[in-house]
């Protein structure tokens, strides 16, 4: 006996549901029971389509993920500066209206490094995918300054998160910017 054929849209719909929930209540808020109350569902339902809180925590950074890359991809494909880049991706990630987003980011980056078991998804896709976007997104390809940006926009977001200093950390932003312009930092 063959079960209901999935309903794409309804999943899309549910995910997009527990992204938003997450981002706006926390890590720590993110259980079946509230949930699946704040989204009209059972928790069965949630069970059923992310198998493990784990498992939904990945869905929701998977979906974070393609949102991120979607909305700092140059347009039709193009290829810009590694500095030009690094500027989109940090003013996309440093909007204020992005902070729970990112407190989401951090905590279960967190959590996975103290069980990557359970986190394998999002520890294989963490570095790797911004690594890609870098890439693809700037030429010429230059891995040490990509990991140099990443990082970076990393700390900084973190600062960020941790102080509320937005002028000086927008300074050290900017410091980044330029010191990737520079031939030296694109040297293997």
């Amino acid at each position: 006996m063959a079960g209901r054929p999935v309903d794409q849209q309804r999943r899309d719909e549910l995910l997009d549901a527990v992204v938003s929930y997450a981002v706006d209540h926390g890590l720590a808020a993110v259980t079946w029971r509230p949930l699946a109350t704040a989204l009209g569902v059972t928790p069965t339902t949630l069970v059923h389509r992310f198998g493990s809180k784990e498992g939904m925590l990945e869905a929701v950074q998977r979906r974070l993920r393609e949102r991120i890359l979607a909305e700092t991809t140059p347009p039709g494909g193009e290829q810009t500066d590694l500095p030009t880049y690094a500027r989109r991706v940090w003013e996309r990630a440093s909007d204020p209206s992005r902070e729970g987003e990112f407190r989401l980011f951090f905590a279960v980056y967190g959590q996975a490094l103290q069980e990557p078991r359970l986190f394998a998804d999002f520890l294989a896709h963490v570095v790797a995918a911004p690594l890609t976007a870098f890439a693809d997104a700037t030429t010429p390809d230059a891995r040490p300054a990509v990991t140099l940006a990443i990082a970076s926009i990393r700390g900084l977001l973190l600062d960020l998160l941790t102080t509320g200093d937005r002028n000086r950390i927008t300074a050290a932003a900017e410091s980044l910017f330029a010191a990737l312009a520079s031939p030296a930092v694109h040297r293997r």
